[in-house]
C-alpha cells in the first residue's frame, strides 16, 4: 500500500522538472493527481506518467496569478474527485536582474506567480479542506528565500514571502486539521545547472557539504513525507533540501 492511497492532490506548475516529478511521486504513493500549468498541452507527459502508475489524472490550463482561473480549476477538481487532500504550490518563475536594472514588470510578474499564485490556490483549497476537516499544503520555496541572492531580489522576496505565508496559514488552519509546510530546495539538477561551465559548477559544489547537486527526486520525496501521515505532527515548518549548503 502507498502512503497516500485514496488521496486527491493538486500540483501547480507540473509540466516539467520538479513539478512533474512531484506529481509522479504522489501518484506512485497512491494519490490521484490534478495538475495545471500555463498551457494544458504541456502537461501531456505528466498525465501519461501518472496514468502509467495506475492513478487518475486531471490536467488543466491555469494562470495561477488569476483568482478566477484558480477558482475554476479547483472547482473542476472538486467536480471530478469530490475533495482535495493535498495541495503542492510549485509554480514559479525567475526574472533575474540587479536591483537598479529590474523593471517593475520583472518584480510584479515574479511576485504574482510565485507568491500570489500560492495564496490564491491555498485560499481556494482551504475552503473544501476546512469542510472535510483535514488536508495538507506544501509550498515549494527556496534557500534563496532564506539567505537572499544578488540579482534575485524579486525571487528572494517571493520565496521568503512564501515561507511566511506557510507559517501564518499553519497557525490559522491547524484547528481544522490542515497542515501547511514549505520545502526549500538548494541547487537542483536542471537545464540551468547543466549549462554551467565546469568552473562555476566546481564553485557551487564546493559550497555544498554533500558534494553534489540535489535532484528533483530529492525534493519530491520530501513533499511525499510532508503530505503523508508520517508527518501528522509537522506543521509550520521549512524543510531545507540542500545537501547542507544552508544550515
Amino acid at each position: 500500500m502507498g502512503k497516500l492511497d485514496g488521496k486527491i492532490a493538486i500540483v501547480t506548475g507540473a509540466a516539467r522538472g520538479i513539478g512533474r516529478t512531484i506529481a509522479e511521486h504522489l501518484a506512485r504513493e497512491g494519490a490521484d493527481v490534478a495538475v495545471c500549468d500555463c498551457q494544458v498541452e504541456w502537461l501531456n507527459d505528466t498525465v501519461a506518467a501518472v496514468q502509467a502508475l495506475g492513478r487518475k489524472a486531471l490536467a488543466g490550463a491555469a494562470d495561477v496569478g488569476s483568482a478566477a482561473a484558480v477558482e475554476a480549476f479547483v472547482g473542476q477538481v472538486l467536480a471530478q474527485f469530490g475533495r482535495v487532500d493535498i495541495l503542492v504550490n510549485n509554480a514559479g518563475i525567475t526574472r533575474d536582474k540587479l536591483l537598479i536594472r529590474m523593471a517593475d514588470e520583472d518584480w510584479d510578474q515574479v511576485i504574482r506567480i510565485n507568491l500570489t499564485g500560492a495564496f490564491l490556490f491555498s485560499r481556494a483549497c482551504a475552503k473544501p479542506m476546512m469542510k472535510q476537516r483535514g488536508g495538507c499544503m506544501v509550498n515549494i520555496a527556496s534557500i534563496i528565500g532564506l539567505i537572499g541572492n544578488a540579482g534575485q531580489c524579486n525571487y528572494a522576496a517571493s520565496k521568503a514571502g512564501l515561507i511566511a505565508l506557510s507559517k501564518s496559514m499553519a497557525k490559522e488552519l491547524a484547528g481544522r486539521g490542515i497542515r501547511v509546510n514549505a520545502v526549500a530546495p538548494g541547487f537542483i539538477v536542471s537545464k540551468m545547472t547543466d549549462a554551467l561551465s565546469d568552473e562555476v559548477r566546481s564553485q557551487m559544489l564546493a559550497a555544498i557539504p554533500a558534494g553534489r547537486f540535489g535532484t528533483a527526486d530529492d525534493v519530491a520525496k520530501s513533499v511525499v513525507f510532508l503530505a503523508s501521515d508520517d508527518a501528522a505532527y509537522v506543521t509550520g515548518q521549512v524543510l531545507s533540501v540542500n545537501g547542507g549548503m544552508v544550515m
